[in-house]
Formats: C-alpha cells, sequence, structure tokens
C-alpha cells in the first residue's frame, strides 16, 4: 500500500521531462525481461509486486519519478547519482575504475540486486530494490548515462539545433538518445509492438553473447558507444563543442546511423535484466 501511494504522488507532482531514456524505452526493455524471465523469477516478482508488471510505466520509471519526492530524497540521499556514471571519451578501459563510495549506476545495481532477495529487508524496501534494478538496468544501456566529453553531463550540456527538422526548446544530445532516437525508431508502433518485434529479432545466439559477462562490462560496452559513435556525425566529424553553434541533426548526418545502435541496446537491455532477475531467483535443483 505505502509503495502504492508513493507511485501514485509522484506521477502527480514530477513532469514527465524529467524520465531517462524516455518511458517508451524502460517499458520496452522492460516487456522484453518479461519474456525471457524463469517461472522462478515470475513467481519471485509476482510475490512481491502482485499483478502487477515490471513494465508498467509508473513502475519502470518510479526511480525517475521519486526524484520530486522529498520523502524519497531522505531516504535515498545519493539517488541521482545513481542513474549514470560519467566517464571521459579520454579514458582508457585499463584506467576505468569506479569511485569507492559506490554512488553510481553500478554501484547502484550491484547494491539492489541483492537487496531484492534480502529476507531480513521489510516487503516495502524490497520492492522498491526491485524498481531500482529494472529502471538502472535500463539506464545503463543508453550509451550517454555511461560517458561524457568534457564534463557536460552526458550530452546533457550538449545542445542541439532540431531533429528530423523539428527544433525543441533546450534539445541536446542527451534528450536525443533517451527519446528522439526511440520514437524514431518505434515509428507508429505501440510500445507493445515495437517489443514483438525486437523479441522476434533476438537469435538464441545473441541471448548467449550478450549474457557474458557481468554488469561493468555491460558499462564499459555502452561507454565505447559514446566514443565511437555519439559524439560524432555520420561521416566521423567531431559535434562542435557545447559553446559552439548547435547543428541540425537529419536522417542522413546522425538519425538513420544511430537508429539501430538504439534497438539494438534496448534489446540487450531487456535480455540482460532478464538475466540479472532469473539469477535472484534461481531454480531450485532436485
Amino acid at each position: 500500500m505505502f509503495l502504492r501511494l508513493a507511485i501514485l504522488i509522484t506521477c502527480l507532482i514530477t513532469p514527465r521531462a524529467v524520465l531517462a531514456w524516455g518511458e517508451e524505452g524502460h517499458v520496452v526493455v522492460a516487456l522484453i525481461a518479461e519474456k525471457h524471465l524463469t517461472p522462478e523469477a515470475r513467481a519471485g516478482i509476482k510475490a512481491l509486486l502482485g499483478d502487477r508488471s515490471i513494465a508498467d510505466v509508473r513502475l519502470c520509471t518510479w526511480a525517475d519519478l521519486i526524484r520530486g519526492s522529498a520523502v524519497y530524497r531522505r531516504k535515498y540521499d545519493k539517488h541521482d547519482t545513481w542513474h549514470y556514471i560519467n566517464i571521459e571519451l579520454k579514458v582508457k578501459a585499463a584506467e576505468f575504475v569506479p569511485a569507492e563510495d559506490n554512488n553510481h549506476v553500478l554501484g547502484a545495481i550491484e547494491r539492489f540486486r541483492k537487496k531484492v532477495i534480502d529476507p531480513s529487508l521489510i516487503e516495502d524496501d524490497r520492492k522498491e530494490a526491485l524498481l531500482f534494478v529494472v529502471h538502472f538496468l535500463g539506464d545503463m544501456h543508453q550509451p550517454l548515462h555511461c560517458g561524457n566529453r568534457d564534463d557536460d553531463r552526458g550530452g546533457n550540456l550538449q545542445p542541439v539545433k532540431s531533429f528530423l527538422g523539428k527544433p525543441e526548446e533546450k534539445l541536446n544530445l542527451h534528450r536525443v538518445w533517451d527519446t528522439n532516437l526511440v520514437l524514431a525508431e518505434r515509428g507508429d508502433l505501440t510500445n507493445e509492438d515495437f517489443a514483438k518485434r525486437l523479441i522476434d529479432e533476438i537469435r538464441d545466439e545473441d541471448r548467449a553473447a550478450w549474457q557474458k559477462g557481468e554488469v561493468k562490462n555491460w558499462i564499459w560496452e555502452s561507454h565505447a558507444i559514446v566514443v565511437d559513435r555519439i559524439y560524432k556525425t555520420s561521416d566521423g566529424v567531431d559535434l562542435p563543442a557545447r559553446d559552439a553553434a548547435p547543428i541540425e541533426f537529419t536522417d542522413e548526418n546522425y538519425v538513420k546511423g544511430n537508429k539501430p545502435i538504439v534497438r539494438e541496446q534496448i534489446k540487450k537491455g531487456g535480455i540482460r535484466l532478464a538475466m540479472i532477475l532469473n539469477e535472484c531467483w534461481p531454480a531450485k535443483k532436485n
């Protein structure tokens, strides 16, 4: 009951603009994950959420919605930093050492995946841990939650003049990857139909490959996309510095080449979220 009330309150007071990956991306990641859950994981989730789906927009974006809640700011005072890990473009793999305080997306995922099944916690804390895991696995597959250029806050300070000919107030590179590219790739499909198409594309060998490694490896993989693609136009030219005149993103100079990356990242996010949740409730051995 407490969690339901918190969700209702935060939905009423929080503007849509704060959502990361866009609510569409988070819903589709969760829908893909649900399709790949084991019976044990389904039962464990049901025990915590009842008949609610992790793909319910109010649940898979709950970790964003609580940013407007003073109650949750007190309970999780470092919450704002858990959605991302800003790794500069110039950092090499051998130099990547996450901050020891663990107040970043890597630390948050590792911390809350343990809390999901911690029998010493009250049920509401376990529910919240589950919703954090669902959300943060989605966040870390949006590449700009794992990288930035010249401390631009994951592209939030990198302005973009327009997207496919449509100017938007305060449009920036981060929002392009959170929302604009997702909507461009989804097209006229519903979230459910888009998820079904992505699920149908996933081969057994894709799933096996994407499940290799650990969360830290997946974060570095997202960072590599930032380095290789995000701050460049389709012909490999670096985007202007953030204090220079912003450019228009057209289909040819940016959008067409990056929509497939968004498509694959959402699929990877869903498969890996399912993997993490399946590990929380492993199958019982005979």
